[in-house]
């Protein structure tokens, strides 16, 4: 409660005297005290009623009410062992907030996720915390009460529950859908459920999830970490892009995947939330919160690869295509495209001399253009009149000459 309320102070004085001063007007009380001292405090029926009264109006869910039941035989409150969960729980939201990661109000547990069978995966913490570039990330505390598989199948409920249609969806994207579950693939994320529920994350992908591993050792991580990787690949795991380019493109595809990262609450009681504490499924090293969710393998890459991609097709072609551009064997110059084009389409007989460029052509035509208009020319010119030549001297005269 220290931590959370008052992140800030380095004592805990104020969070205690306050909590002193709730459990005298009969509000809270002390639960339980864990072993390394820790108190859990919870609230009596009367402080849950003014919890309801003062934070239901304003949209924020009030807890279910802890009842104080003891063991008939041994006196001993039930349900210790929800309760050093329950404190888990509280000290990850607590290490988170200090960190500067989520608002106070930005934080919730316990919440229902309810599948298509019925079943409900609840969410042991929800954090929304848009100001830290985290939107939205469920988170599922654990002792390693569970074996390894057990969170496996919390992380396929969970992948489950983020292909779900939204109520609202349309007839014909509901039988598409029904007739061929893969479908839901290309269904948006804006039409499917989770997006009714919680913000765009603004990453590619399903609502993220992060495994905090509590009271362990490292050998133990590393084993359900290594389960989770091999046995819940297809629920984390990014796709190769359908890509023209395929052999150019390395991005991953991650839009129908969970982003999972996990850390232990050791990792963030010494460094901090906002260090270098968390590792992403199929990755190595460890990174910030933010860092781990983003995707610079991703969309981004995908489009930057594939541009380039294409242009380098563009210019392949286009090297290819001035390879066999043809050469005008009078001149010895490369064809236009439009004399190109002239001399391989089906009205390539209207074109002349098929071997030609267009320059050679057209004097040809005109040459022949020429020798046309001068033979009309020629057709249309009348012939020249003989001259007259005189008469031998004699012939005529004699017949007209008179008698005497």
């Amino acid at each position: 409660m220290w931590k959370l309320t008052r992140p800030d102070n380095r004592h805990d004085k104020l969070t205690r005297d306050n909590l002193l001063d709730l459990e005298e007007h009969r509000l809270v009380r002390i639960e339980s005290v864990q072993d390394d001292q820790r108190q859990v405090w919870v609230l009596t029926a009367r402080g849950h009623r003014e919890a309801k009264q003062l934070l239901e109006p304003k949209g924020i869910r009030v807890s279910a009410l802890r009842k104080q039941d003891y063991d008939p035989d041994t006196g001993e409150v039930l349900g210790g062992g929800y309760d050093d969960h329950a404190a888990a729980v509280t000290s990850t939201a607590a290490e988170l907030h200090r960190a500067g990661i989520g608002h106070l109000l930005g934080f919730e547990t316990e919440v229902p996720h309810r599948l298509g069978s019925g079943y409900v995966q609840r969410a042991d913490l929800v954090m929304r915390a848009p100001a830290s570039g985290v939107p939205v990330l469920l988170l599922e505390i654990d002792r390693r009460t569970e074996d390894a598989h057990e969170l496996v199948h919390k992380l396929r409920r969970y992948w489950e529950w983020g292909r779900l249609l939204a109520p609202d969806a349309d007839k014909h994207t509901v039988d598409l859908v029904r007739s061929r579950p893969d479908a839901i693939e290309d269904v948006g994320h804006e039409k499917r459920l989770w997006r009714r529920v919680y913000p765009p994350t603004g990453r590619e992908g399903l609502v993220p999830l992060a495994f905090v591993f509590a009271d362990t050792t490292k050998a133990k991580v590393d084993n359900t970490v290594q389960v989770l990787e091999e046995a819940g690949r297809r629920y984390w795991a990014p796709r190769r892009h359908e890509s023209y380019y395929r052999e150019a493109i390395t991005a991953k595809d991650y839009s129908q995947a969970v982003p999972v990262v996990f850390t232990t609450l050791e990792q963030l009681t010494e460094h901090g939330a906002d260090s270098a504490v968390w590792r992403r499924l199929g990755r190595t090293g460890e990174q910030t919160l933010t860092a781990a969710l983003d995707n610079p393998d991703g969309d981004a890459l995908f489009r930057d690869q594939e541009a380039r991609a294409d242009a380098e097709d563009k210019r392949r072609r286009a090297a290819e295509r001035e390879a066999q551009r043809p050469v005008c064997k009078r001149c010895g110059r490369k064809f236009t495209d439009q004399r190109w084009e002239e001399t391989t389409t089906r009205t390539a007989w209207k074109a002349g001399d098929l071997s030609l460029c267009s320059d050679c052509h057209a004097d040809d035509v005109a040459r022949k253009e020429a020798a046309a208009e001068a033979a009309r020319i020629q057709a249309a010119t009348p012939p020249e009149p003989e001259p007259e030549h005189d008469q031998e001297p004699g012939k005529l005269r004699g017949l007209f000459r008179r008698r005497g």
